[in-house]
This record gives C-alpha cells, structure tokens and sequence, in this order.
C-alpha cells in the first residue's frame, strides 16, 4: 500500500464528521497534498514529503498518548477522529504553497541545472492558524481540535511564548501534537530524501 491509499484508508476509517467526504474531495481534486514536499529544505523537502510528514505525525501521535501515564496521570483520552484529524491534517496549510523552480549548481565541475522548491504563498494566513482556517471551511474542529493544529509547533514558531506555554497546558492535545511533530520532523525524517 503506497502512502496516499494509506492516508485515504486511514481518513476514512477515522474522519466521518460531516464534511469530511467534502474536505478528502478537495484535498484529491484542488490541492498537491498528495505530491507536495513538506518545506523547501528542511524536513521532507522532496516529492510526497508533505503525505509523509502526516503519516509520520499520525504514527508518532497515536503512539504517544497510549502512554500509561498521559491517561493514567494526566486524563489523557482523545477519540481516534481527533487524533487523525489533528495529525493528519496539521500542515493543511503547505497545500498549493510551494512551487519548483531551477537553479545551476556546480557538480563535479560541471554546472548542471536543478529543481529547487520555493514558497508562492497565495493566502499570507499564518501557519496553524491557516490550517485551522482551510479545515473550517469543509467541518467544524472541535476547539480542542482547532488548537492542538494551531499551536502544533509550539515554542519553534513566531508566538508569544507566553501564549504558546498556555495554549499546550490548556488543551493537552495541542500539547501531544506538538511533540508528535517534532519527534516525526527531527527524528523520522531529513532534509533530503536519498
């Protein structure tokens, strides 16, 4: 099973709010999610990268709040539809935002032109907030939802740290999505597919 009969498989199995056949229609139809790399060099910076990154987030999710003590300690309980919304869905907002271009680099001596992504942002929304934006368009998030995708990069983002360190203790899904996509950016993948 390739990544994108993985993803559909796992989205239909979990998602089932109304809209969430609208939002798959678009996500295959209007967007590249399916072949969109996951930034222009870092983490998942090549082909299907973004497809990736979700999956690696709903894996790295779904394992870490089965941890006894997040339930047992803490009340850690989520449905399987939130955890799938948030993780799979976090970085909606990279959809139709980066584009390829070229560019010559010097290989063995000899100048050769090369693919390179660069970002075309057509909707300046932010990042999580952007996400959380595209999503309500198609179903309602719950607000627990709504801000485990919006603050789902925690402190490594532009926000006020304050605000950040309050939203992750308010609303502990923020706070289970933000070290799922950590662990899956800096431990699961690189910045170059080889």
């Amino acid at each position: 099973m390739n990544n994108k009969e993985k993803f559909i498989e796992i989205y239909r199995s979990c998602v089932t709010r109304e809209g969430a056949d609208a939002f798959l229609d678009y996500l295959t139809e209007k967007t590249d999610f399916f072949t969109a790399p996951a930034s222009t060099r870092f983490h998942g910076s090549y082909e299907g990268g973004l497809l990736e990154h979700s999956l690696n987030v709903y894996e790295c999710l779904c394992d870490f709040v089965k941890r006894p003590r997040l339930r047992e300690k803490y009340g850690f309980t989520f449905t399987e539809e939130s955890l799938a919304i948030v993780s799979l869905l976090h970085d909606i907002c990279k959809t139709n935002f980066y584009k390829t271009e070229m560019r010559n680099v010097k290989k063995n001596g000899v100048w050769e032109s090369v693919p390179y992504y660069t970002i075309e942002d057509t909707l300046p929304y932010g990042h999580g907030e952007k996400s959380v934006y595209i999503l309500s368009g198609f179903m309602k998030l719950t607000r627990e939802e709504a801000f485990a995708i919006r603050y789902h990069m925690g402190f490594s983002g532009p926000e006020d740290a304050n605000q950040v360190g309050r939203a992750l203790e308010m609303f502990p899904l923020a706070f289970a999505l933000c070290v799922a996509d950590m662990e899956a950016s800096y431990y699961m993948e690189g910045t170059e597919k080889k």
